[in-house]
Protein backbone atom coordinates (compact mmCIF):
# COMPACT_ATOMS: atom_id res chain seq x y z
CA UNK A 1 0.00 0.00 0.00
CA UNK A 2 2.81 2.20 1.39
CA UNK A 3 4.54 1.67 -2.36
CA UNK A 4 0.94 2.38 -4.16
CA UNK A 5 1.07 6.21 -2.12
CA UNK A 6 4.71 6.51 -2.99
CA UNK A 7 4.88 5.71 -6.74
CA UNK A 8 1.52 7.77 -7.08
CA UNK A 9 3.10 11.09 -5.15
CA UNK A 10 6.35 10.62 -7.80
CA UNK A 11 3.76 10.91 -10.80
CA UNK A 12 2.18 13.91 -9.77
CA UNK A 13 5.23 15.71 -8.58
CA UNK A 14 6.51 14.90 -12.65
CA UNK A 15 3.01 16.39 -13.70
CA UNK A 16 3.37 19.61 -11.56
CA UNK A 17 7.11 19.78 -13.03
CA UNK A 18 5.88 20.24 -16.36
CA UNK A 19 2.82 21.67 -15.95
CA UNK A 20 3.18 25.37 -16.99
CA UNK A 21 1.11 27.39 -20.06
CA UNK A 22 4.53 27.43 -21.85
CA UNK A 23 4.06 23.79 -22.19
CA UNK A 24 0.63 23.58 -22.77
CA UNK A 25 0.68 25.90 -25.76
CA UNK A 26 3.84 24.60 -26.46
CA UNK A 27 1.70 20.85 -26.88
CA UNK A 28 4.98 18.90 -26.01
CA UNK A 29 4.06 18.05 -22.34
CA UNK A 30 3.47 14.34 -22.63
CA UNK A 31 6.16 13.65 -25.01
CA UNK A 32 8.40 15.23 -22.73
CA UNK A 33 7.21 13.30 -19.86
CA UNK A 34 7.16 10.06 -21.52
CA UNK A 35 11.18 11.02 -22.92
CA UNK A 36 11.92 11.44 -18.87
CA UNK A 37 10.72 7.83 -18.10
CA UNK A 38 12.33 6.46 -21.06
CA UNK A 39 16.08 7.84 -19.93
CA UNK A 40 15.72 6.10 -16.83
CA UNK A 41 15.66 2.59 -18.89
CA UNK A 42 17.86 0.34 -19.56
CA UNK A 43 18.21 -0.84 -23.11
CA UNK A 44 17.89 -4.36 -23.77
CA UNK A 45 20.88 -4.93 -25.91
CA UNK A 46 22.92 -3.50 -22.70
CA UNK A 47 21.68 -6.52 -20.41
CA UNK A 48 24.22 -9.32 -19.86
CA UNK A 49 24.02 -12.27 -21.73
CA UNK A 50 24.38 -16.04 -19.82
CA UNK A 51 27.21 -17.62 -20.79
CA UNK A 52 27.01 -21.46 -21.35
CA UNK A 53 29.00 -23.60 -19.04
CA UNK A 54 31.46 -25.86 -20.57
CA UNK A 55 30.06 -29.72 -20.51
CA UNK A 56 33.07 -31.84 -18.56
CA UNK A 57 35.52 -33.08 -20.93
CA UNK A 58 37.26 -36.82 -21.38
CA UNK A 59 39.84 -37.90 -23.61
CA UNK A 60 40.29 -41.14 -24.94
CA UNK A 61 43.80 -42.19 -26.89
CA UNK A 62 43.39 -44.58 -29.51
CA UNK A 63 46.40 -46.71 -29.22
CA UNK A 64 48.52 -46.23 -32.21
CA UNK A 65 46.49 -44.28 -34.64
CA UNK A 66 48.25 -41.84 -36.45
CA UNK A 67 51.43 -43.91 -35.76
CA UNK A 68 51.74 -47.67 -36.25
CA UNK A 69 49.41 -50.19 -37.01
CA UNK A 70 50.82 -51.74 -34.15
CA UNK A 71 49.83 -55.91 -33.93
CA UNK A 72 49.46 -57.14 -37.28
CA UNK A 73 47.56 -60.16 -37.82
CA UNK A 74 48.11 -62.55 -40.77
CA UNK A 75 44.74 -61.32 -42.82
CA UNK A 76 45.68 -57.54 -42.40
CA UNK A 77 43.72 -56.40 -39.14
CA UNK A 78 45.64 -54.11 -37.28
CA UNK A 79 45.17 -53.12 -33.76
CA UNK A 80 44.58 -49.27 -34.78
CA UNK A 81 42.00 -49.89 -37.01
CA UNK A 82 40.41 -52.12 -33.55
CA UNK A 83 41.61 -49.34 -31.39
CA UNK A 84 40.08 -46.61 -33.02
CA UNK A 85 36.46 -48.43 -33.61
CA UNK A 86 36.40 -48.57 -30.26
CA UNK A 87 37.44 -45.39 -29.30
CA UNK A 88 34.81 -43.71 -31.51
CA UNK A 89 31.62 -45.55 -30.03
CA UNK A 90 33.12 -44.92 -26.45
CA UNK A 91 33.03 -41.33 -27.29
CA UNK A 92 29.42 -41.77 -28.76
CA UNK A 93 28.02 -43.15 -25.47
CA UNK A 94 30.01 -40.56 -23.01
CA UNK A 95 28.60 -38.02 -25.33
CA UNK A 96 24.91 -39.00 -25.17
CA UNK A 97 26.24 -39.25 -21.41
CA UNK A 98 26.20 -35.65 -21.31
CA UNK A 99 30.44 -35.21 -21.68
CA UNK A 100 32.74 -33.63 -24.52
CA UNK A 101 35.07 -35.74 -25.62
CA UNK A 102 38.47 -35.40 -27.62
CA UNK A 103 39.63 -38.83 -29.58
CA UNK A 104 43.18 -38.55 -29.70
CA UNK A 105 46.13 -40.13 -31.93
CA UNK A 106 48.50 -41.80 -30.36
CA UNK A 107 51.30 -38.67 -30.41
CA UNK A 108 48.66 -36.55 -30.52
CA UNK A 109 50.05 -32.51 -30.07
CA UNK A 110 47.34 -32.05 -27.72
CA UNK A 111 48.71 -34.02 -24.79
CA UNK A 112 50.66 -31.66 -23.71
CA UNK A 113 49.35 -30.22 -20.65
CA UNK A 114 46.03 -31.86 -21.23
CA UNK A 115 43.47 -31.28 -18.68
CA UNK A 116 40.35 -33.74 -18.48
CA UNK A 117 38.52 -35.11 -15.85
CA UNK A 118 40.00 -38.23 -17.16
CA UNK A 119 42.23 -39.81 -19.88
CA UNK A 120 41.90 -43.49 -20.95
CA UNK A 121 44.19 -44.78 -23.77
CA UNK A 122 42.46 -48.18 -25.49
CA UNK A 123 44.97 -51.14 -27.16
CA UNK A 124 45.20 -54.89 -27.35
CA UNK A 125 47.34 -57.23 -27.24
CA UNK A 126 48.72 -59.90 -29.87
CA UNK A 127 47.26 -61.28 -32.70
CA UNK A 128 49.57 -64.22 -32.50
CA UNK A 129 48.46 -67.54 -30.32
CA UNK A 130 50.30 -67.98 -27.05
CA UNK A 131 48.50 -70.12 -25.43
CA UNK A 132 44.89 -70.95 -23.80
CA UNK A 133 45.55 -68.69 -21.02
CA UNK A 134 46.21 -65.50 -23.78
CA UNK A 135 42.33 -64.12 -23.14
CA UNK A 136 41.41 -61.05 -21.18
CA UNK A 137 42.01 -57.60 -20.62
CA UNK A 138 44.72 -55.48 -18.29
CA UNK A 139 44.44 -51.95 -17.25
CA UNK A 140 46.89 -50.04 -15.62
CA UNK A 141 47.53 -46.61 -14.26
CA UNK A 142 50.88 -44.09 -13.84
CA UNK A 143 53.16 -45.18 -11.22
CA UNK A 144 54.19 -41.57 -10.98
CA UNK A 145 50.85 -40.03 -10.41
CA UNK A 146 50.83 -37.09 -8.28
CA UNK A 147 46.96 -38.23 -6.91
CA UNK A 148 47.41 -42.24 -6.78
CA UNK A 149 43.89 -42.88 -5.07
CA UNK A 150 41.80 -41.34 -7.85
CA UNK A 151 44.30 -43.28 -10.20
CA UNK A 152 43.19 -46.49 -8.24
CA UNK A 153 39.64 -45.27 -8.28
CA UNK A 154 39.63 -45.13 -12.15
CA UNK A 155 41.63 -48.55 -12.66
CA UNK A 156 39.09 -50.02 -10.40
CA UNK A 157 36.45 -48.64 -12.33
CA UNK A 158 37.44 -50.05 -15.18
CA UNK A 159 38.68 -53.09 -14.56
CA UNK A 160 35.12 -54.07 -12.34
CA UNK A 161 32.79 -52.26 -15.30
CA UNK A 162 34.78 -53.93 -17.95
CA UNK A 163 34.71 -57.09 -16.34
CA UNK A 164 31.09 -57.39 -15.65
CA UNK A 165 30.37 -56.06 -19.10
CA UNK A 166 32.12 -58.52 -21.34
CA UNK A 167 33.14 -61.54 -19.22
CA UNK A 168 36.75 -61.73 -20.06
CA UNK A 169 39.44 -62.34 -17.52
CA UNK A 170 41.22 -59.73 -15.46
CA UNK A 171 45.55 -60.30 -16.45
CA UNK A 172 46.47 -58.16 -13.77
CA UNK A 173 50.06 -60.31 -13.65
CA UNK A 174 50.65 -59.43 -16.86
CA UNK A 175 50.80 -55.55 -16.99
CA UNK A 176 54.05 -54.56 -18.04
CA UNK A 177 56.16 -51.45 -17.66
CA UNK A 178 55.52 -49.85 -20.85
CA UNK A 179 51.63 -49.84 -19.26
CA UNK A 180 52.55 -48.04 -16.06
CA UNK A 181 55.07 -46.05 -17.68
CA UNK A 182 52.98 -45.21 -21.05
CA UNK A 183 54.17 -42.07 -22.55
CA UNK A 184 51.09 -39.85 -22.84
CA UNK A 185 51.33 -40.24 -19.22
CA UNK A 186 54.13 -37.73 -18.79
CA UNK A 187 53.14 -35.49 -21.49
CA UNK A 188 49.54 -34.29 -19.57
CA UNK A 189 48.45 -32.26 -16.73
CA UNK A 190 49.60 -33.84 -13.46
CA UNK A 191 45.72 -33.07 -12.13
CA UNK A 192 44.23 -35.69 -15.46
CA UNK A 193 44.33 -38.87 -13.93
CA UNK A 194 45.09 -41.50 -16.47
CA UNK A 195 44.96 -44.92 -17.23
CA UNK A 196 45.77 -47.46 -20.26
CA UNK A 197 43.36 -50.57 -21.17
CA UNK A 198 44.40 -53.35 -23.38
CA UNK A 199 41.11 -54.44 -23.92
CA UNK A 200 42.31 -58.36 -24.47
CA UNK A 201 43.65 -60.16 -27.03
CA UNK A 202 43.87 -60.02 -31.22
CA UNK A 203 43.82 -63.89 -31.35
CA UNK A 204 41.25 -65.78 -28.58
CA UNK A 205 39.00 -62.82 -28.01
CA UNK A 206 38.82 -61.27 -31.87
CA UNK A 207 35.01 -62.57 -32.10
CA UNK A 208 34.07 -60.25 -29.05
CA UNK A 209 37.04 -57.23 -30.00
CA UNK A 210 35.32 -57.34 -33.79
CA UNK A 211 31.66 -58.53 -34.27
CA UNK A 212 31.09 -57.28 -30.84
CA UNK A 213 32.47 -54.01 -30.42
CA UNK A 214 29.89 -52.36 -29.07
CA UNK A 215 30.01 -54.74 -25.76
CA UNK A 216 33.61 -53.71 -25.63
CA UNK A 217 32.61 -50.25 -25.56
CA UNK A 218 30.06 -50.20 -23.14
CA UNK A 219 32.73 -51.85 -20.79
CA UNK A 220 34.87 -49.13 -21.08
CA UNK A 221 32.52 -45.84 -21.23
CA UNK A 222 30.79 -47.98 -18.31
CA UNK A 223 33.93 -47.98 -16.18
CA UNK A 224 34.84 -44.00 -16.86
CA UNK A 225 31.65 -43.19 -16.29
CA UNK A 226 32.14 -45.15 -12.90
CA UNK A 227 34.98 -42.79 -11.97
CA UNK A 228 33.44 -39.49 -13.01
CA UNK A 229 30.39 -39.39 -11.50
CA UNK A 230 31.77 -41.29 -8.55
CA UNK A 231 29.61 -44.37 -8.35
CA UNK A 232 29.99 -47.27 -6.36
CA UNK A 233 32.07 -50.01 -6.56
CA UNK A 234 30.18 -53.17 -5.45
CA UNK A 235 32.76 -55.41 -3.76
CA UNK A 236 34.48 -58.36 -6.37
CA UNK A 237 36.84 -60.41 -7.44
CA UNK A 238 38.92 -60.26 -10.29
CA UNK A 239 38.22 -62.98 -12.55
CA UNK A 240 41.65 -64.22 -13.40
CA UNK A 241 43.05 -66.60 -16.67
Amino acid sequence: MLQTVISAGLLVATLLTFWSPANILSGNLMERMFRSFEAGAVPEEELPTPTPSARPRIAIVAGHWGNDPGSVCIDGLTEESVNLKIAELVRQNLTEAGYDVDVLQEMDARLAGLQALALVSIHNDSCDYINDQATGFKVAAAVSTIYPEKATRLTACLTQRYQAATGLPFHYNTVTRDMTDYHAFREINSSTTAAIIETGFLNLDRDLLVNHTDKVARGVSDGILCYVRNEDIPDFQPVNP
